[in-house]
């Protein structure tokens, strides 16, 4: 079967990237409305913790949904604290306006809420606020990027980018069968954000598990036009490749836009974070996208969830220790034909 992509794939990431060029002069900072039951956070089984108990009022605060993950951060937390009417969620507008989330936390930690679920734009910025917050009596639970002090959250969920950096490494070197002489590129995110470096680590760690190494390496911006420049640029400096590793489903809609332009299929790619997009191109198997690697934008819902535990008294039903733990990091899975159904129920939109 032809690797290049299909025509509706390139109609669609054509439209795609007009849409973001749009989207880049007036970002909203309220997530996309979609009646797609793929992008709403999982529905919560049933279960002892699940029964309803004293109403917890949450606050919540992210940056602003400027691109698929981050919007769907925010959608999960709301449609999960839906399923609950015991959950009281106050949700500030997204921002990447470091001192307008602080005094988002400070109005929250005025209003007295039970606890407060954060994602900050910046870690390090936020946790003086944080720590006031806890010293409050509020119960704060740090999503994504961690504070610089683990005393300014109750709990912290995380994924994990280095694994994300293993799982993609892993699957590559699978792929290529021990290939001693293939050539791998990796295209990344924001070289100096610590989660890219992270991911480039594991992915580095992981090749040379088979004797594998990066061939070629270029960073773009995690948006469609940073993916599209910089994969150009990436296929004219290397004319053969076998696999190519891309650490954002978002910047890889301009990615595959660039491959079609070059006319190029002779390497499969392997995406990352997990978009309902790349996931249903996996499912159809109509492209060089082969496998994506899960990064949840399901973290915040989880953080809601772990904050009415907290809250109530509650611990994780399935643990014996009686208390939530203080960090609980998610998987990164491999996303591949053979299992992208078990996946797209939490596939975020790119």
């Amino acid at each position: 079967m032809s690797a290049r992509l299909s025509r509706r794939w390139v109609a669609a990431a054509g439209a795609l990237a007009a849409a973001s060029l749009l989207v880049a002069g007036c970002t909203s900072n309220e997530p996309q409305e979609t009646d797609d039951a793929t992008t709403q956070a999982a529905v919560v089984p049933g279960g002892e913790n699940d029964e309803k108990g004293d109403t917890v009022t949450i606050g919540f605060s992210a940056p602003a949904a400027d691109h698929g993950w981050m919007g769907s951060i925010t959608k999960s937390a709301q449609d999960l604290a839906k399923q609950y009417p015991d959950i009281d969620l106050k949700v500030a507008d997204g921002t990447n306006d470091v001192n307008l989330q602080i005094s988002q936390i400070e109005q929250f930690i005025n209003d007295k809420v039970d606890a407060i679920v954060l994602l900050p734009f910046d870690g390090a910025a936020l946790t003086e606020v944080a720590i006031k917050a806890m010293q409050a009596g509020i119960v704060v639970v740090n999503v994504d990027r961690e504070f610089d002090d683990p005393t300014a959250a109750r709990t912290t969920v995380l994924g994990d980018n280095y694994g994300m950096g293993i799982s993609a490494g892993r699957f590559i070197c699978e792929q290529l069968g021990g290939k001693a002489d293939a050539k791998v590129a990796e295209i990344a995110g924001i070289d100096s954000l610590p989660l890219t470096q992270d991911r480039s680590q594991g992915f580095a760690d992981a090749l040379g598990e088979c004797g594998l190494k990066v061939a070629n390496r270029v960073a773009a911006d995690f948006t469609v036009q940073g993916g599209e420049a910089a994969a150009a640029n990436l296929l004219q400096a290397a004319p053969k490749l076998d696999a190519i590793w891309n650490h954002d489903d978002d910047q890889g809609v301009g990615i595959l836009a660039a491959i079609e332009a070059a006319g190029r299929d002779e390497f499969f790619m392997v995406g990352g974070a997990g978009s309902k997009n790349v996931m249903e191109a996996i499912k159809a198997d109509d492209t060089v996208l082969k496998a994506t690697v899960i990064y949840p934008s399901t973290q915040a819902a989880d953080g809601i969830r772990l904050a009415r535990l907290l809250v109530q008294g509650k611990s994780m039903s399935d643990l014996v220790e009686v208390e939530v733990p203080r960090t609980i990091q998610l998987y990164a899975p491999v996303v591949t034909k053979e299992n992208v159904d078990q996946y797209l129920p939490t596939a975020f939109e790119s």
